[in-house]
């Protein structure tokens, strides 16, 4: 398969620059990829949708304010610095700008001194392991001097930090959201609670790799980054019970489908387990847990397109984008949602 297999044409303004309020009040497509019949919907008529003995999971990761303004010190040269992934107790792997201007043994002053870090080491990929010195509690600490790393393509600010968490979001670790549980509102949750369906909860700390972009014409020969994830051994069992009773079990959002078929079994269970995901989804894949999929409009050429076209056939996908274009669904992490059942 080829890079240009997932290419299509996006207009600057179907790009989604800040949320909808309330949060539910986003437009839903729902997609039958066995008939090809599209439905237009709006995110919270979700419970009309579902049925009772339908299992939710979600990926209740916290995004960090990971973006850190500093000085180089010695010199006070702009150093920006983007939290990726946790590495050990102080030490982060990291994404510098301008990397020219950072050598192993530098050191960079965030907040006149409440934060240090120190370049380790520069790994094959150019992201920087950065070493950091503090006083007190490091998330402490990171909240007072970070910003939320909102994606390139959102100009605007974002007025509430919280509108980039999902309403579940629990532990923190994440540098991106996982933007398909944007929609939910506690009072959707509820409702789909009160009709039967059942929602489990699991973790995938999202980076930065998920979303970088393909650089390799056979799509076959991309390498996706390492994340950090965790399925309880109770949410394993409660997936495990469904599947094993014939309910549908629907990841809300890539990085959930992600999660789940890396724990997977041949046999169509999964187990209780935590450890780091390189896991590359793409057409030919065979899904062993999954049935449907709540997810955004992605963007062209990407994994995660590559990722719902292994779930819904690549045509299908491809003929569903041109119609969100045309119908005018806002795209990416604020934008629209589409169900595939």
């Amino acid at each position: 398969m080829k890079l240009e297999d997932f290419d299509f044409e996006l207009p600057e303004d179907r790009i989604a620059q800040h949320p909808v309020e309330p949060r539910d009040s986003s437009r839903l497509m729902v997609m039958n990829p066995s008939t090809g019949e599209i439905e237009h919907r709006v995110f919270r008529e979700l419970p009309e949708l579902l049925q009772a003995g339908d299992v939710l999971v979600v990926n209740n990761t916290r995004v960090i304010p990971a973006r850190l303004i500093g000085e180089k010190e010695g010199t006070q040269a702009k150093i920006e610095c983007l939290l990726l992934t946790r590495r050990d107790k102080d030490v982060w792997e990291t994404l510098i700008k301008p990397g020219k201007r950072l050598k192993a043994g530098q050191t960079v002053v965030f907040g006149d001194g409440l934060l240090r870090g120190e370049l380790l080491e520069i790994l094959p990929d150019g992201n920087r392991l950065v070493r950091f010195d503090y006083q007190g509690i490091f998330e402490e600490v990171l909240d007072r001097l970070g910003n939320m790393p909102l994606p390139p393509y959102i100009t605007e600010q974002l007025k509430d930090k919280e509108r980039y968490q999902t309403i579940y979001a629990k532990e923190s670790g994440s540098a991106a959201a996982p933007t398909a549980g944007l929609h939910f509102t506690p009072e959707l949750l509820e409702r789909l609670q009160d009709k039967g369906v059942e929602i489990v909860e699991i973790l995938l700390h999202v980076g930065l790799g998920t979303f970088r972009p393909v650089k390799v014409d056979n799509v076959e020969e991309h390498t996706m980054h390492s994340e950090y994830y965790r399925v309880a051994p109770e949410a394993a069992e409660r997936i495990n019970r469904a599947k094993s009773q014939g309910r549908r079990v629907i990841a809300v959002g890539t990085t959930a489908a992600r999660t789940l078929e890396s724990v997977a079994e041949e046999n169509g269970r999964i187990a209780g387990k935590e450890g780091w995901t390189d896991i590359y989804i793409y057409p030919g894949y065979t899904f062993k847990i999954l049935d449907g999929m709540i997810t955004n409009f992605h963007f062209p050429k990407s994994t995660l397109v590559m990722l719902v076209s292994a779930l819904a056939g690549r045509d299908q996908i491809l003929k569903a984008y041109q119609i969100a274009i045309a119908e005018g669904y806002r795209f990416y992490s604020f934008g629209d949602a589409m169900m595939i059942l």
